[in-house]
């Protein structure tokens, strides 16, 4: 049977990013990709004005509708959480939904550069912290890494044995894998990657361009979908991080303004499946 994944995030109708990028690529990979809306906008909140419908009251009788049908998924991912009963809304999913089998992906997207959203207080920081102790694959950026284990945040001059440290009391809460990504060294971006028993690896691509929006959700559903696809987590980290910057290098091309995100559409075809 073709296999499913749970994304628990919002959909932003314009500016590519949260559903709008986890669909298609997910997808694409083979995976059926099965949204839980949590919010609604008409584009992300990096444009002038936005449209925004909060989802948190409709969440759980769309949730039993699911109930209803016996689904089961065989990968649940989260997105943005905006709040602490969106949070314990996406526990008692996993809780009802998750199988022996099913691998849980959270991406807690809290914050970049070194500063949280303005919607993370510190409940709901808290609040997250118990949440990615279920995820068997967690993939925090550097700011939320330093936030989750409260670890003074810098923006570059990070040694090994400080990532590991972090990747190693993240991982002691329940994750199996950690990839901490966006670490900025010289002309690099580098990904440090955390498993259980193995070798801890680096990962670095050559910075082009300027940060955009929704690609750490483009590199988060090709995570999710090689996890329940069998692809082994370097692998799929090191294929991840090429494609963001292939997707950034095509969005120059293309004169793409920022805002909008990456045009991975152009160059979908390229993603390997395998």
């Amino acid at each position: 049977m073709q296999k499913k994944i749970a994304v628990i995030n919002d959909i932003s109708g314009f500016g590519r990013c949260s559903v709008a990028v986890s669909l298609p690529i997910i997808s694409y990979l083979g995976v059926q990709c099965c949204p839980v809306p949590t919010s609604i906008f008409s584009n992300h909140t990096g444009y002038p004005h936005f449209f925004f419908d909060d989802y948190t009251d409709r969440m759980p009788e769309y949730i039993s509708n699911w109930k209803k049908l016996g689904l089961h998924f065989d990968g649940i991912a989260t997105g943005f959480l905006g709040s602490v009963e969106q949070i314990q809304i996406v526990k008692e999913f996993i809780r009802e939904f998750a199988g022996e089998d099913t691998q849980i992906f959270i991406d807690p997207v809290m914050g970049d550069n070194g500063k949280l959203y303005s919607t993370y207080t510190e409940e709901l920081c808290q609040e997250m912290k118990k949440l990615t102790a279920l995820a068997d694959i967690l993939t925090p950026n550097l700011t939320e890494c330093c936030k989750l284990t409260d670890t003074p945040y810098k923006d570059s001059g990070w040694k090994k044995k400080e990532l590991l440290a972090m990747a190693q009391a993240l991982s002691a809460q329940g994750p199996e894998r950690v990839v901490i990504t966006g670490i900025r060294q010289g002309e690099f971006i580098a990904n440090y990657i955390y498993e259980k028993n193995k070798e801890t690896k680096w990962i670095r691509t050559h910075r082009v361009g300027t940060e955009r929006s929704g690609t750490g959700d483009v590199f988060a559903s090709v995570i999710a979908a090689d996890a329940v696809n069998g692809v082994a987590f370097e692998r799929s980290v090191k294929k991840a991080s090429g494609f963001v910057k292939k997707c950034i290098q095509k969005s120059i091309e293309l004169e793409i303004p920022r805002t909008d995100g990456v045009c991975f559409e152009e160059i979908l075809y390229q993603l390997k499946r395998n």
